[in-house]
């Protein structure tokens, strides 16, 4: 073979090997944006959750304690903005306020020995010990899809197909609860 037919023949190779791994890097992001969402439409199912056992929470305990009406309110306006919150960065800021509002209202609880024993409050406290479990772990789940999609849009070379396509970066789904966990118990 003459070299001008090899050497285009090695120029089309390399042309088509660049397309083989531009079309790769491509699916990779696309793969890893989808996981994302899949993620975070994960904890989005445990919080509306959350959100659907406050309303019952709230009654029990207040069947109990009608002086804490604030307190009542303050959750229940938590549960409304968290509800409406779009963005990561608002769900993150919201759900870590209602999460300090829910484990005010169980520590509530523990001025009243006729709720401590109510099968209902004892139930939704069990339901709501589950919920948190849950969303923490979807949350682990979620950050680290996240932490692997960011570090393909901002590596090299990937990162030039992901500043041709627009891909950016994801936040990462952190509550700032300052509370340890919700005690599935409250001790007598």
């Amino acid at each position: 073979m003459p070299i001008e037919v090899t050497s285009v023949l090695i120029f089309v190779f390399l042309i088509v090997l660049s397309i083989g791994y531009f079309i790769m890097v491509y699916n990779k992001l696309i793969k890893g944006k989808n996981l994302v969402r899949e993620g975070f439409s994960g904890i989005e199912v445990q919080l509306k959750r959350r959100h659907d056992l406050i309303p019952m929470l709230v009654d029990v305990v207040a069947g109990y304690s009608q002086h804490e009406k604030n307190l009542f309110m303050e959750v229940t306006e938590l549960r409304s903005k968290c509800m409406q919150a779009k963005t990561i960065e608002e769900k993150n800021q919201t759900e870590s306020f209602l999460g300090q509002g829910i484990v005010r209202i169980m520590a509530l609880a523990e001025n009243y020995p006729e709720l401590k024993a109510s099968t209902n409050f004892l139930e939704l406290q069990k339901q709501i010990a589950d919920i948190e479990e849950n969303i923490q772990k979807f949350r682990n789940y979620y950050n680290g899809t996240v932490r692997e999609f960011n570090i393909m849009v901002e590596s090299f070379p990937s990162m030039i197909v992901a500043n041709i396509f627009a891909f950016k970066i994801f936040n990462y789904f952190e509550l700032e609860n300052k509370q340890e966990s919700i005690p599935s118990k409250i001790k007598f």
